[in-house]
């Protein structure tokens, strides 16, 4: 059966959704309703997010109690989390996320976490089960992109190279007597990986002028590139460094 969807305002006002348009990748969907009169929010600038500033939170907690307001502060930005559960057989990997002591529900994701301003800086989307007072968000220049990206371009593509990976971290490259980057497990058919010639058990080391160090992960560092973009990569293999072109493809491909 087919389910109906529905945009509730504040006021009580409902409006069907008859379009909906999914990014997965982000865990965040456009809804396109038939209205007038509606007043948007406003956007922040999540670069210029400071640890320790105001946040507020406001969401529909425990799917039941709408328009609830919590307030905290930023307490970490630049965060990695795996939300979701692998027992339910749903996880995702979300990069560069804000980490919040702003009281976040379960039925909270999808409201906005706003500044001091009244300004949106990212939007709600997982909460630790395991303490208290910590949840995350997604940037809100994050959301600005995928929405220039969908206006542009109808959909929502996402730069992609094609590989699966583990990082190679300072301490395991030491003991393994190879560079800190990412290694390379398995290389997608028909890829632009593969097309630029990636073998499995390559070690990428830079991609452009970010060297995969530290807290530099292969995936946010191809995150902040554009679709149809061509970039230089630099592989190690056999103990040397060669470098290559690739344009990386779209994740609709």
């Amino acid at each position: 059966m087919d389910a109906i969807y529905r945009v509730i305002t504040k006021d009580d006002k409902s409006y069907e959704v008859f379009r909906i348009y999914r990014d997965p990748v982000n865990d965040l969907a456009i809804l396109k309703i038939e209205a007038t009169g509606l007043v948007p929010v406003l956007m922040g600038d999540s670069s210029k997010l400071k640890v320790g500033q105001l946040a507020i939170a406001i969401g529909t907690a425990l799917g039941e109690f709408r328009n609830t307001v919590t307030t905290g502060v930023v307490s970490g930005i630049g965060r990695g989390i795996t939300a979701g559960s692998p027992f339910e057989g749903s996880v995702e990997r979300l990069d560069n996320v804000i980490q919040t002591s702003a009281a976040i529900s379960p039925g909270n994701s999808g409201g906005p976490l706003l500044n001091s301003s009244g300004q949106v800086i990212g939007v709600n989307t997982a909460v630790s089960q395991e303490g208290q007072n910590i949840g995350f968000a997604i940037p809100i220049n994050v959301v600005k992109d995928a929405l220039e990206t969908f206006n542009t371009t109808g959909q929502f593509n996402r730069p992609y190279l094609g590989v699966r990976y583990k990082s190679i971290t300072k301490e395991l490259a030491i003991m393994n007597d190879v560079p800190e980057g990412a290694y390379v497990m398995d290389v997608v058919q028909d890829s632009p990986a593969q097309k630029s010639g990636f073998e499995i058990g390559d070690i990428i080391t830079k991609i452009g002028d970010s060297r995969l160090s530290g807290k530099t992960e292969l995936s946010t560092v191809i995150g902040s590139k554009k679709a149809g973009e061509r970039i230089s990569v630099v592989l190690w293999r056999e103990g040397k460094e060669n470098t290559v072109s690739v344009v990386l493809g779209t994740q609709n491909q």
